[in-house]
């Protein structure tokens, strides 16, 4: 039914009275358009484009005031509040070691300063409820913490120190601001000087330092084992899996049934192998290649089917949705999986028949895709290699199965060509890397770059990750869309992005921030331009900080460092709870199942989000307690460094060699600065 003029005007004024109440309802709060459409449940480009559109024309008649580049905020003095609207915000604790802290607003806006006299009990990272205190001329944004809405972490890990009857955790976090007092009756046998695990049991309103119990004693600190626990223990990753898991996890045999080898299709004679790091345990894809005819191809990205051992409600599903992540500590893997499963069922070994969740293409020499298949399959890996196995053979043309790498890394090289036309953004980071002796300590450290071996495998698993989102997408046009899980990525904040683009400028270079497709084009330039020149690792470093942050969602906005429209993550299900999620719903809608409800898969993909963001940290914790530990014997001697930082206290300095990073203190610099 066609729409009169005037129930047009209507539903216009119905979404402008919406869109302004946003504003009404955090008058000292800023926000641009995709934050207002976020907060109204709208993800669709066109429906965005209006918000904007709306917000334009609410600025225009001084119903909205321009606070910052690219957000607006409510002119107060056209419109009265009720004060208790304006008194508290909800947000979340970013400590500082002195024991003030700042909160992060939910909706984004300016940082809340709050005195270490009205923390409340509130540790890094809860989640909490501010009081706003009347604004000062020229100073921050103040308030005091008044309700704990919900705690970060469950446990702490720090370094006992007994004193007479009564002990007390000294914390290894320097966000921990204060210490946790254990009576001797709940030390659970930790002795004075060991590095422990402890819980907070209470806090009296009126006690300075929480009262807790040890839960573990990790042993003598400085210790590799003990110390990469500690670091597991203090993000809150379990150190062991429950003994309902690893019962459940024992029944599952090595025979697969004919049954279930009958219902799949059979990839076992189709040239198949695996290419991963050396020490890798856990192969969770793998490729295989056929030839068609003359310059045509049929390549399959083979993924380990965890779907069909980990069922949905079981207890190695609960722990692997808990644990989300598997994390890849120096020295040692924390799977996310028991290793039954993870090293041995669902890894796609040499010479064993396995399970999987295939995405199979038909191509030609220039990328080109005719025609995709997507199913269960039955595959048999030929042969296991590693990456420089891998390099060696594209750079020599030599070895075994060279004819079928060098077709497999030309077509790598197509994709990657779409893909930057089409405005994926060429990251490309250093991995620093250690060689280990026995007891885990580093006896040498080096850089692991991103060599045409990775990148071949790496393109292949962005074609599954973006094809399998893409049919999703394309089965359903009739229709909404199913719940599916995204990988997303947003536009970065434009004025992070100029003040970015003004840093670079003063150091000679240039940067386009007009059309996504032209920013990405000039960003991939810049990283061009700056390649071995002393400049190079601090402008990549400011340039990652400048975009925003991936997460999973069950709302796609596209993924703007790729350029992809649509996307998700399919290729890793033994150690990313959202590929198994993903595995799950894509077999039931390719069977024409029932969609389901959103709300249960965007909490789950809101705690996998987070969850990958604790391991990222971890990981990165251990590399900076292993590059310590290295430098340990070299002191009196002399590196080549970049400076990487500054700050009121001294200067950051990275070691060009290790990527080993150390402060030297503003009353250490002797010369001119």
């Amino acid at each position: 039914m066609v729409k009169s003029k005037k129930d047009r005007k209507t539903n216009r004024n119905t979404f402008i009275k919406t869109v302004l109440e946003v504003f009404q309802n955090n008058p000292f709060s800023s926000f641009n358009y995709k934050q207002v459409s976020s907060r109204l449940g709208i993800y669709d480009r066109a429906s965005r484009d209006l918000v904007r559109a709306i917000m334009e024309e609410l600025y225009k008649s001084k119903e909205l005031i321009v606070s910052k580049r690219g957000k607006y905020q409510i002119n107060i003095e056209h419109h009265s509040f009720k004060k208790e609207t304006t008194k508290y915000l909800n947000g979340k604790v970013d400590m500082k070691q002195t024991g003030k802290a700042y909160v992060i607003p939910d909706d984004a806006s300016e940082d809340i300063l709050v005195t270490a006299n009205n923390t409340n009990h509130a540790l890094h990272g809860d989640r909490v409820k501010v009081l706003l205190f009347p604004k000062r001329k020229g100073h921050k944004r103040e308030g005091e913490i008044i309700e704990i809405l919900n705690r970060s972490k469950k446990q702490f890990v720090g370094i006992i120190d007994i004193s007479g009857n009564y002990a007390f955790l000294v914390p290894d976090s320097p966000t921990m601001p204060v210490e946790i007092l254990i009576p001797i009756s709940k030390l659970s046998g930790a002795r004075n000087g060991q590095k422990v695990v402890a819980i907070i049991n209470e806090w009296p309103s009126h006690a300075q330092n929480p009262f807790g119990e040890v839960v573990r004693v990790l042993g003598k600190a400085g210790t590799n084992k003990v110390e990469m626990q500690a670091i597991l223990s203090d993000f809150d990753f379990p150190l062991d899996f429950s003994s309902h898991s690893l019962a459940e996890t024992s029944l599952f045999k090595d025979e697969i049934p004919d049954s279930e080898l009958k219902s799949r299709k059979d990839f076992r004679r189709t040239l198949t192998f695996t290419i991963d790091p050396e020490d890798a345990k856990d192969f969770d894809d793998a490729i295989s290649f056929a030839l068609l005819e003359k310059d045509r191809y049929e390549i399959g990205i083979h993924i380990a089917d965890v779907s069909y051992y980990v069922k949905p409600e079981s207890s190695i599903d609960e722990e692997a949705f808990q644990r989300a992540t598997s994390v890849y500590m120096v020295h040692k893997t924390i799977p996310m999986l028991p290793e039954h499963l993870s090293n041995n069922l669902c890894s796609l070994q040499q010479g064993k028949d396995r399970l999987c969740f295939s995405a199979v293409f038909e191509m030609d020499t220039e990328g080109i895709i005719y025609s995709e298949w997507y199913g269960k399959t039955i595959i048999h890996s030929d042969r296991r290699f590693n990456y420089e196995e891998i390099q060696q053979i594209i750079e020599t043309r030599e070895g075994l199965y060279a004819q079928e790498i060098e077709i497999l890394n030309g077509l790598a090289k197509k994709l990657r060509g779409q893909r930057f036309k089409k405005g994926s953004i060429n990251f490309e980071t250093e991995e620093v890397r250690f060689h280990l002796d026995e007891e885990g300590k580093p006896l040498s450290i080096y850089l692991r770059e991103m060599k045409d071996a990775n990148k071949m495998i790496e393109d292949f698993m962005l074609l599954a990750n973006r094809k399998v989102a893409e049919h999703v997408q394309s089965k359903n046009k009739e229709k909404s869309a199913p719940v599916f899980i995204y990988r997303v990525h947003d536009t970065p904040n434009n004025e992070k992005l100029e003040t970015f683009a003004q840093f670079v400028g003063r150091l000679g270079y240039k940067l386009k921030t007009g059309s996504k497709i032209g920013l990405a084009h000039s960003l991939n330039q810049l990283f061009q331009d700056i390649k071995g020149t002393g400049v190079e690792q601090m402008i990549e470093s400011i340039a990652i900080r400048t975009m925003a942050k991936a997460y999973y969602s069950t709302h796609n906005i596209g993924h703007y460092g790729l350029g992809f429209p649509y996307y998700t993550h399919f290729t890793s299900p033994i150690r990313r709870y959202p590929d198994l999620m993903t595995h799950r719903l894509f077999w039931n809608y390719l069977n024409g199942r029932p969609l389901v409800t959103v709300e249960d898969y965007e909490e789950r993909c809101d705690h996998s989000s987070e969850m990958e963001r604790r391991a990222a940290e971890a990981e990165r914790m251990s590399v900076k307690y292993k590059q310590a530990e290295f430098m340990l014997d070299k002191i009196g001697q002399e590196f080549d460094a970049l400076i990487s930082g500054v700050s009121k206290w001294g200067i950051y300095a990275e070691i060009k060699e290790t990527k080993c990073e150390g402060m030297i203190r503003l009353r250490d610099l002797e010369d001119d600065y």
